[in-house]
């Protein structure tokens, strides 16, 4: 996600690409499970005009509002939750919405998030060490920073920024604490390294490994790819995009594993797991922005956009003769068709 130059307006990263992979259709159900500013949300419910609907999940609750404002003319059909989409099985449930022809996830932080000061994420600013998606959270980077100790700080900078310098940063943080601001950490960080390697701040590797512990980005993306399988309905597309390995790593070792069918450890004689393939990979390599969208929008160019669709897997629930006449519903893809949704449901409650 971004904003243009002049911080004023939401660009959605790879949003031809995004739709063509969500295969956006008209009466289509999707689920944006990181909204932010909206643009990825209002680029699918014009898409899928007329009929279409759209669940917009967020944990921020700035982003909800924002995208209130921005999908507002298509109020009656999007239904917007402030939640963690680690809760999407409990959410999808509760509001009834399943299964579905789409599921997106954007990773990472908005431009919004970074643009607008008072949160912590960013060093452009002198802010607070908060860094939680939603307020309401409980631990803050101030606590990871001045409460964590020095080998436990060394190992989350290295896991999570995948920082080469994590020991020296952790040494200096402890006894530089207490650690009070996002300028007074980016300080001690570049000190820390003392001199400024690559294109990026010294900071910014820092920066992205306390966020994620913060708001446990890594532990969530994991159990939420799990449900969102799940939700999909049958040939149904999950997009994700990834903005660095440690997400991208996640996204396709799930695709991977869940697009074969044994998955027995090397060796094994005999499968034993019984593990059948539940995605089909549209693309086996990565979408990446053009050149044209990284110079436009610089904050593009670490994309990764993944795609897979929901293959049709037997329900054993099921009499022969209702799994016959399902298949060939699924197959002429009218499971579409909102009338067949119930009894779609019920197949999913079944499984």
């Amino acid at each position: 996600m971004s904003l243009n130059k002049h911080g004023s307006y939401h660009i959605p990263v790879m949003l031809e690409e995004t739709m063509a992979a969500l295969a956006v259709q008209p009466g289509g159900r999707y689920v944006d499970c990181t909204l932010g500013g909206g643009g990825h949300a209002q680029a699918i419910l014009e898409r899928s005009c007329p009929g279409g609907q759209l669940l917009g999940i967020d944990a921020d609750p700035e982003a909800i509002k924002a995208a209130e404002k921005t999908l507002g003319a298509y109020r009656h059909s999007v239904l917007l939750v402030n939640d963690n989409f680690v809760n999407l099985q409990s959410i999808c449930i509760k509001y009834d919405f399943f299964p579905v022809h789409g599921i997106l996830f954007d990773l990472g932080l908005s431009s919004m998030q970074l643009n607008r000061g008072g949160r912590g994420f960013s060093f452009q600013h002198d802010d607070s060490l908060d860094m939680r998606f939603n307020p309401g959270q409980g631990v803050t980077a101030a606590d990871i920073v001045n409460t964590s100790p020095e080998a436990e700080l060394a190992r989350l900078i290295r896991t999570y920024g995948e920082e080469g310098y994590s020991r020296q940063i952790a040494r200096l943080i402890v006894r530089e604490r207490p650690i009070t601001s996002t300028l007074h950490l980016a300080r001690i960080v570049e000190k820390a390294v003392s001199r400024r390697t690559g294109k990026i701040h010294p900071a910014t590797k820092t920066f992205q490994a306390l966020r994620i512990a913060v708001n446990l980005e890594l532990e969530n993306l994991e159990i939420a790819l799990k449900q969102a399988i799940e939700f999909l309905g049958f040939e149904g597309r999950l997009v994700v995009i990834s903005y660095h390995s440690l997400e991208d790593r996640i996204v396709k070792r799930f695709m991977q594993r869940e697009a074969r069918g044994c998955i027995c450890p090397p060796g094994t004689p005999v499968c034993v797991c019984g593990h059948k393939p539940r995605l089909k990979l549209i693309r086996r390599h990565v979408i990446m922005p053009s050149g044209d969208e990284v110079r436009a929008n610089p904050r593009s160019r670490s994309a990764k956009l993944r795609v897979a669709t929901r293959l049709t897997v037997p329900n054993d629930c099921l009499a022969t003769d209702e799994m016959e006449v399902l298949w060939a519903e699924i197959k002429a893809r009218a499971w579409r068709k909102p009338v067949l949704l119930r009894k779609l449901q019920m197949v999913f409650a079944m499984a």
